[in-house]
């Protein structure tokens, strides 16, 4: 790479955003290109500016960072999404990982972390923070989770609505735990009936839990 790395800023927090930026301005080798304030300004700052890297917060409104992740990642591959966040529960870690995100790290890391974050995903490596890559090693030295090998017909995010309804948990609580809206995991839902030939969610949590889904431990612990 040769001159300095091009990063566009997304988050909400108008303060936050603009303490990052100031970290950033102060660093001879990082260009803040852009800011964007939610999902579609990031996805549109992405595209015009095409940037080495996207800071990007996860919970922002229109679209999350989860999906703002997906749709940057799918039209310029070459940009790499570093999440800043303060979630690091497992859904959110592999939702963000499954989206395209090559690092992931929490706000409360120290500035120097953070720096480092960025300018390793911008040579084409991936980073984690402490706490989550522990999750992360955690999940590839467990076998195949069960409920891959039964239900291949579904697709990523269907297994991991899947998971959630085999926890008991409503609609309304899985869309704001996988930052999706409300109708997206109604469709999502509908999906894993068809695939899975029942009826209702009671017949769906019976098959779910059968082949092993439903426990909290069965991701990252």
């Amino acid at each position: 790479m040769t001159g300095p790395i091009a990063v566009v800023v997304a988050d909400d927090h108008p303060l936050f955003r603009q303490g990052l930026r100031a970290l950033l301005d102060a660093q001879e080798d990082i260009d803040v290109v852009a800011e964007a304030r939610d999902g579609t300004e990031a996805v549109e700052a992405a595209i015009a500016f095409n940037p080495d890297v996207v800071v990007m917060d996860l919970n922002m409104p229109e679209v999350s960072g989860i999906e703002a992740t997906r749709r940057v990642v799918s039209a310029i591959p070459s940009v790499a999404v570093l999440v800043l966040t303060m979630f690091d529960e497992d859904e959110t870690v592999f939702a963000a990982m499954r989206a395209g995100a090559r690092g992931y790290v929490l706000k409360e890391a120290d500035d120097g972390d953070v720096l480092a974050a960025i300018r390793s995903v911008s040579r084409g490596e991936a980073i984690f923070g402490p706490g989550v890559a522990r999750k992360v090693l955690a999940y590839f030295a467990m076998a195949t989770p069960p409920a891959q090998a039964a239900f291949p017909q579904l697709t990523d995010r269907e297994r991991d609505v899947l998971e959630l309804i085999a926890r008991g948990q409503s609609n309304a609580e899985i869309a704001n735990r996988l930052y999706l809206s409300l109708k997206t995991v109604r469709n999502h839902v509908s999906n894993v009936f068809t695939k899975l030939q029942v009826a209702d969610r009671a017949q769906a949590i019976v098959r779910a839990r059968e082949a092993g889904l439903g426990q909290e431990r069965r991701i990252g612990q």
